[in-house]
């Protein structure tokens, strides 16, 4: 597969300044082939936190479903991808995730890209954990998920939240091998 194709899946976490940016990097970057999928609660949490809407995902991607379209290509493991990242990611989706459950496309796709021995990056955005988050944490990990709390550096210095997000979208994409410059890396390199 010449394009690499990702999925980025939106849940209702706090948190959707991630996904903007990671749309926006993913939908520009050559060989990249941007696939969204954003939740109805990711939705409201966009215009309850922020002045994006879903067409800020949207005009970076090649195919945006809806999460109650489990018949989309995300949700067969034939249907080939280079990754899926879902950031922010609700509790409630770690919890399905970490439990097998396919109670919608965002879960059932991440359920594949696991089965099917693909990198899936969980941002997990929640404050402060109980036993039963740390627990999905671990369950997905062991899966085979890299779990990636929204938690930005500071060693780059920012001067603004979008140096923060920048910092976080880029770690986020080193996690697929995707070469980035969205933030000064230890030591001065870009």
């Amino acid at each position: 597969m010449s394009t690499k194709r990702i999925i980025l899946a939106v849940t209702g976490a706090s948190g959707p300044h991630y996904a903007v940016a990671l749309a926006r990097f993913l939908g520009a970057a050559p060989g990249i082939e941007l696939h969204a999928i954003v939740s109805e609660a990711a939705k409201k949490v966009l215009a309850l936190e922020s002045d994006y809407t879903p067409q800020d995902i949207a005009r970076h991607a090649v195919a945006v479903y809806d999460e109650k379209d489990i018949a989309a290509p995300p949700a067969s493991g034939s249907w080939r991808h280079a990754g899926m990242i879902v950031c922010p990611c609700s509790m409630a989706s770690l919890g399905a995730i970490a439990g097998g459950l396919g109670t919608n496309l965002i879960h059932r796709a991440a359920d594949v890209t696991l089965k099917e021995g693909r990198k899936l990056v969980l941002v997990t955005r929640e404050t402060p954990l109980n036993r039963i988050h740390m627990k999905n944490m671990l369950a997905a990990s062991e899966a085979g998920a890299v779990i990636m709390p929204a938690s930005p550096g500071f060693y780059h210095r920012p001067k603004s939240i979008e140096d923060m997000v920048d910092q976080l979208a880029g770690r986020i994409l080193d996690q697929l091998g995707l070469d980035n410059d969205l933030f000064q890396r230890w030591g001065g390199q870009g």
